[in-house]
Formats: structure tokens, C-alpha cells, sequence
């Protein structure tokens, strides 16, 4: 048994037949594509798509940031007139 991450699926013989379709019809929401009853890959809008890079990029910018704040207390105070 798999999970699948959707609310809306596919066929990927549907989706062959006209992809744009698809991804006009699920109204900006993500699409499972099934082979044989299976995810075998997701489809989602641009907008979709550039929102979950945009939360991917925080998430890593976020880990730098907890990584360096453990390492704050070896930190070395600077004056910036001395730079």
C-alpha cells in the first residue's frame, strides 16, 4: 500500500492523451499520475510550483540559520570601524 499526496489522480494513459488537460482541470491543485494503481509522479501548476520551491528555500535557509545560532556563543565580536 502507498500513500498518495493528492486529493485529485490520473491515469497515466489519461495523462498521455492530453496533459494539458489535466493540469487545467485540477484548478491549481496537484495531480497523482498512476501506472498500474501506483503514484508514479505528481503534476502541479506553476504557481503551485514556484509556492513549494519558495517554502523549500526557507526551510533550508532556516536549518543555516539554527546551525549557525548553536555556534553563536564562539563568535567573535568585531567593531566595523576596524573592517
Amino acid at each position: 500500500m502507498e500513500n498518495i499526496h493528492s486529493l485529485l489522480t490520473v491515469s497515466i494513459s489519461e495523462f498521455k492523451q492530453n496533459p494539458g488537460k489535466v493540469v487545467e482541470e485540477a484548478q491549481g491543485q496537484p495531480v497523482a499520475v498512476l501506472n498500474h494503481n501506483r503514484p508514479a509522479f505528481y503534476t502541479v501548476s506553476p504557481e503551485l510550483m514556484a509556492q513549494m520551491a519558495e517554502l523549500y528555500d526557507e526551510h533550508q535557509l532556516s536549518t543555516l540559520v539554527e546551525s549557525r545560532l548553536k555556534s553563536v556563543d564562539r563568535s567573535v565580536k568585531v567593531n566595523l570601524d576596524d573592517l
